[in-house]
């Protein structure tokens, strides 16, 4: 007998996955920006803390560019 709950898994819809990981981009620029802002307020080793998040940061941003142009490719690829 048939399970009428059997797991199907979604389709790999990357349509959106640009748009996702440029809005991703946006907010971790923001979030450095802020940390700038917080930093002139911070003591010696929270300003380090924070400087080492913000280089973490700027590291996650360069991935996410490089992953946005093969979305981008992927797209142009199999949407076109």
């Amino acid at each position: 007998m048939p399970d009428k709950y059997t797991n199907k898994p979604k389709p790999d819809d990357r349509s959106d996955n640009v748009e996702k990981l440029q809005d991703m981009v946006q907010d971790t620029i923001q979030n450095i920006e802020k940390a700038h802002d917080t930093i002139q307020f911070s003591s010696g080793e929270e300003k380090e803390k924070i400087e080492a998040k913000n280089k973490r940061r700027e590291e996650a941003i360069e991935g996410m560019r490089r992953e946005i142009k093969d979305e981008a490719n992927h797209n142009e690829q199999n949407y076109s």
